[in-house]
């Protein structure tokens, strides 16, 4: 008998910085039938239990430029990897920036972020799952949104009361979009979030190699160096700020992958999420809850 995944609203009642509009929700699909999600109006989290749950959590942000969601490759296909491990898994189906149903766009993404950290820590006696050992993924504009997340946690956007912390136990952050500097961005995911003409400080706050902090979570970077879409740099920028604040990091660099290419890099026989798997058990957070 299949596994059935609950999916769950983000928001128990109205969802902030939205506002009236026609948006809906759209799904389109690529040659091989895995989906692309847009114009997301209500957020949501897809739970995969792992079996044998070790207590650990992973939010999961796929990738799409801020534009559109690779729900499959870059989320639930790798849910069902984490699960492989006892962790159990959230894929999380965050809006994407869009002025029409959106009070205020650029923070939208990192507010269902946070509040998908919240929802995970408020339930974990449910989910099973140790108030301490909650991570978060992203791949591509999701792992800016990870990165984000990472580095913003102290000054968490909306208008919420909740106290609930919103930092990350730990980062992967895969083929990340990190900075948004004109000479590292990638131009769609930036004007997507900040949009066409963004203020200098924007750009600065959203260049998360600049937020790095002692504060950062440990942090586990893949990125190829062929990679076209989103320069390798971006990574070498956050690895360099997280030596510099000395703050834990692990980086896996391939010669060639390009971008977007999920869990399998087919230019090498490495698999990565072996190295993350070894990354994990070496920080703990493969053992039982601690």
């Amino acid at each position: 008998m299949a596994q059935t995944h609950p999916v769950i609203p983000l928001y128990a009642g109205a969802v902030p910085n939205s506002k009236p509009s026609p948006t809906a929700e759209a799904v389109t699909r690529r040659p091989d039938g895995s989906p692309r999600v847009s114009q997301v109006v209500q957020p949501t989290l897809t739970v995969y239990k792992a079996a044998k749950a070790n207590g650990t959590a992973v939010i999961i942000c796929p990738g799409g430029g801020y534009g559109m969601l690779a729900m499959d490759h870059e989320g639930h296909d790798v849910a069902r990897r984490f699960n492989d491990m006892g962790i159990t898994a959230f894929v999380l189906k965050y809006r994407l920036p869009l002025d029409a149903s959106q009070t205020d766009k650029s923070i939208t993404p990192l507010l269902d972020a946070q509040q998908a950290l919240r929802l995970v820590r408020q339930r974990a006696a449910e989910f099973g799952v140790h108030l301490g050992r909650v991570g978060l993924m992203g791949f591509s504009a999701g792992g800016h949104l990870a990165a984000t997340t990472g580095t913003h946690f102290t000054t968490p956007v909306g208008d919420t009361k909740d106290k609930t912390t919103v930092r990350p136990d730990f980062l992967m952050l895969i083929y990340p979009v990190i900075s948004l500097s004109d000479s590292l961005m990638h131009a769609g995911s930036r004007t997507n979030l900040l949009g066409d003409k963004p203020a200098g400080e924007q750009i600065k706050r959203y260049s998360n190699e600049l937020q790095v902090t002692a504060q950062t979570p440990p942090t586990f970077l893949v990125h190829a160096q062929d990679d076209q879409v989103v320069k390798v740099q971006n990574s070498l920028a956050f690895y360099e700020a997280c030596l510099h604040h000395k703050v834990p990091v692990e980086m896996h660099l391939y010669p060639l992958g390009g971008h977007g290419f999920g869990m399998h890099n087919k230019t090498t026989q490495d698999n990565w999420t072996d190295r993350l798997q070894n990354w994990l058990a070496a920080g703990g957070w493969l053992g039982q809850s601690r």
